[in-house]
């Protein structure tokens, strides 16, 4: 394959993941719905049409790109959905899962195609399929197949036919003497000509319906097992009126290119800055440079409404994530034998798709630890006092640049007391320290952290959750942790609403100057240095009635600074526990354009990314909470005094 054709290929492939996700997400949240209104059930025609419309389009589109393993799933599950359209045949409890199965298998084969990975063996799932719809047909009371024909009727309209009263309404409606309509599109030929097609399935013989070719309809047997075409790209008018073609008003766009056009408004946001540092030191006696003024100001409001709109265009509903949690927990209720009710609030919620991308993993094995972890089984729940099903709780919200998301369960709780035995026994924490809410949350993070001495499926919450920890803080987000014994747990996870652009305060250690995003800091103090007092190896101030531990940045990084009578401390909003970060000066507020650091050799702990002031100097971005968990987790003799 050519250079040429081989980059068309890979952006066809492109539509067909975006695409196939959008049928695939349609069909999974269909199934629940069909779920949850109950096994046994005649589905309703509509529901089903809405399902063979998704599973014909992933198959037509699999096999386009060849991806075989798809279109049989998609073909078996169609195939199973067709038998259900006869009359007073319901949904079985077998189908709904083989169904639910058919759907995961595609996401599989979907992202093995994604990573180039050879795909999942999906033979039995296939057979599971052929056989529900296989009894389906078995069964006595089904009509045969050949007791009803699917035709495809085409009509081409035209002023002659028009005058003599044919139009696409007449037609429509003789069309429906002699069967059930099953689709209607328009089509545009070639000549410019529009054309309209039925799909009709009848029960009547051919000679029924001769007399049509002589008023311009054609017509053409379809096979019974063929599917209703459904092109992706029109919209079918109600019944009392005419097809019309809609099109659809969204275009799709890959996130490299929305990188860049944020990039290039970030580059512009920068030479803004430059503009303002030297219109600073112009000297201001002509009306030149109150023109000059007067543009920059124009020029830095139209840049935030570039900024807004393409940080806009970015964000989609948190729902895209709560929303597959729900296929989560229905497969760990039947693994774990409990009864899990899972309830999403904030559904409309919008967040930078990148965020929403890298929060999949995080929030899942939060729903998976709350499940296996926290609720308790049936038995035990009635036993003391609870209902027998469990509530997990998926919540998000928007204040201000944050956004705010919940997992919350009403299980146990989390056990305090053996997961401090076991802290002091692997040496974690002292003989007498007890642990408050975020030292709990530190300690049930460390990679490994058990307390079990073997493995199974439902042990370790250590694994699962560094590896939330770690993602919220690339994120330059937050969590904190609730706990009771015998009333569940509550994790609540800060997170900017998008990575590119931040509301920073500027603050500098010396000669050095860094970007603390603004969202991490609740309040800054200015302290005597004669109000500093040492406490077991930590620094403390008077705050609020009561004292706040902070952390010198110039110890963290370990630089040189001559003593200062006065000092400035970021309060960190730190869950529970705010904690203080002491530097030299605040030197102002700035929005700034995020650079993320990715090379591995560069990243450093406590440090998300870089920005760019206007001067050509690149400034440090700060990660507060990563600095402060490192800080507390260092020896004290490993750091300068």
């Amino acid at each position: 394959m050519s250079a040429e054709g081989k980059s068309f290929f890979d952006q066809f492939l492109n539509d067909y993941f975006a695409e196939s996700e959008e049928h695939v997400t349609s069909a999974r949240n269909t199934m629940l719905s069909i779920e949850s209104a109950g096994a046994n059930s005649k589905v309703a025609a509509n529901v089903l049409d809405e399902l063979l419309r998704n599973f014909h389009s992933l198959k037509g589109l699999s096999a386009m790109v060849g991806l075989e393993e798809a279109t049989q799933l998609a073909h078996h599950i169609e195939d199973y959905l067709k038998e259900l359209k006869r009359p007073d045949t319901a949904i079985s409890a077998e189908g709904i899962d083989r169904v639910v199965a058919g759907i995961a298998a595609i996401e599989q084969v979907l992202e093995a195609k994604r990573r180039s990975e050879p795909p999942p063996d999906v033979s039995l799932v296939l057979l599971h399929l052929q056989a529900v719809a296989d009894e389906v047909r078995a069964r006595p009371d089904a009509p045969a197949k050949t007791d009803t024909n699917i035709w495809r009727f085409e009509f081409k309209s035209s002023p002659e036919l028009a005058a003599r009263g044919l139009t696409v309404n007449t037609v429509r409606e003789q069309l429906r003497k002699i069967g059930e309509v099953l689709h209607a599109a328009p089509q545009v030929l070639g000549s410019g000509q529009v054309a309209f097609e039925f799909t009709v399935s009848a029960k009547v013989p051919e000679s029924t319906f001769e007399h049509l070719r002589s008023q311009g309809i054609e017509y053409s047997r379809v096979s019974g097992n063929a599917p209703v075409p459904v092109p992706p790209m029109h919209e079918t008018a109600p019944d009392s009126e005419a097809p019309r073609v809609v099109a659809r008003n969204v275009v799709r766009v890959e996130m490299n290119r929305l990188d860049d056009l944020m990039r290039i408004a970030g580059e512009l946001v920068i030479t803004r800055f430059r503009l303002d540092e030297v219109l600073r030191n112009v000297p201001q006696v002509s009306d030149t440079w109150k023109t000059l003024r007067e543009i920059n100001t124009s020029m830095e409001r139209r840049l935030r409404e570039l900024r807004e709109n393409v940080v806009r265009i970015r964000m989609v509903p948190i729902g895209q994530v709560f929303e597959r949690m729900r296929f989560v927990v229905r497969g760990l209720e039947r693994e774990l034998n409990k009864s899990v009710e899972l309830r999403i609030d904030g559904h409309d919620t919008e967040i930078d798709k990148v965020v929403v991308e890298r929060m999949m993993d995080p929030l899942l094995h939060l729903v998976r630890n709350a499940i296996s972890h926290g609720l308790e089984s049936p038995e035990d729940r009635v036993s003391s006092g609870k209902p027998a099903t469990g509530v997990i709780r998926l919540s998000a919200k928007t204040e201000g640049d944050l956004v705010i998301m919940e997992v919350a369960d009403d299980g146990r709780g989390i056990d305090i007391a053996t997961i401090a035995t076991r802290a002091r026994t692997l040496g974690l924490i002292g003989r007498d320290e007890s642990l408050e809410p975020q030292r709990l949350l530190d300690i049930i993070s460390m990679p490994g952290f058990t307390t079990r001495d073997e493995a199974d499926f439902t042990s370790g919450r250590g694994i699962g959750m560094a590896a939330v920890n770690a993602a919220v803080s690339e994120l330059g987000g937050s969590i904190s942790l609730n706990t009771a014994e015998g009333k569940g747990t509550h994790f609540t996870i800060r997170l900017p609403i998008t990575l590119l652009i931040a509301d920073a305060l500027m603050v500098s250690v010396g000669d050095q100057r860094f970007a603390v995003p603004q969202t991490a800091v609740r309040e800054v103090l200015a302290i005597d240095s004669a109000a500093v007092k040492a406490f077991e190896n930590n620094e403390v101030v008077p705050f609020r009635g009561g004292v706040l531990p902070f952390v010198r940045l110039a110890r963290i990084f370990r630089i040189d600074v001559p003593s200062e009578e006065r000092l400035h401390v970021l309060v960190i909003a730190n869950g529970g526990s705010p904690t203080g970060l002491a530097v030299d000066r605040i030197t102002g507020q700035r929005k700034i354009v995020v650079r993320s650091i990715t090379d591995p050799l560069l990243r450093i702990p406590g440090v998300v990314g870089a920005t760019e002031l206007g001067d050509g100097r690149p400034v440090l971005i700060l990660d507060p909470y990563s600095l402060l968990w490192r800080t507390r987790n260092l020896n004290s003799k490993e750091m300068p005094s």
